[in-house]
């Protein structure tokens, strides 16, 4: 809330260009290796964590007070108001996946479940080893009663992350190469 002042007079008085921000793929690399071979969940939780905080770093700060402001509206039940402030962050910072990843969030949280899916392709297709956009879209897909493509999307994650949360919403058995 108390970015949407700095935001607003940021977007009409300066045309400013989002950085690229930090490169984070050889961490990011890393961090997959290790979940790969995680002994536990545990361990990989707190893998998981150390994505998610790379995946939360936006590329400057004013990027940084947008999604603040859009996962705050959020929290507070007012999706309406979030997918605003994170399409304002998405229109400024169109290369980074966390805004879509969020707006992603709070279109399924309306209900809006074919929204939803366009922001996680995108957050996906920018960051393909992102697991919260992954899982989102195996649950968006189980709410539209894809169930057939939700399974393909939920065996890549596992992939990712074998020990994730959702692998109890995966059809049969887990299969020895996830």
């Amino acid at each position: 809330m108390r970015y949407a002042t700095l935001i607003t007079l940021t977007a009409t008085s300066v045309a400013a260009e989002c950085p690229e921000g930090q490169d984070y793929t050889a961490q990011l690399a890393a961090l997959v290796a290790q979940m790969q071979v995680a002994p536990d969940e545990g361990a990989a939780r707190a893998l998981s964590g150390q994505m998610w905080e790379i995946w939360l770093d936006a590329p400057d700060a004013l990027a940084q007070g947008m999604l603040q402001e859009g996962v705050a509206l959020l929290r507070m039940g007012d999706t309406n108001a979030s997918r605003a402030a994170l399409s304002e962050l998405i229109d400024y910072c169109p290369d980074y996946a966390e805004g879509y990843n969020q707006r992603a969030f709070a279109a399924f949280l309306s209900g809006d479940f074919e929204g939803a899916l366009v922001d996680l392709d995108r957050a996906i297709g920018l960051r393909p080893q992102h697991l919260g956009a992954l899982t989102g879209k195996a649950l968006t897909l189980i709410e539209l009663d894809r169930n057939e493509e939700a399974q393909e999307v939920l065996r890549a994650a596992l992939r990712i992350n074998p020990w994730l949360a959702e692998r109890a919403l995966l059809d049969g058995p887990l299969d020895r190469d996830i």
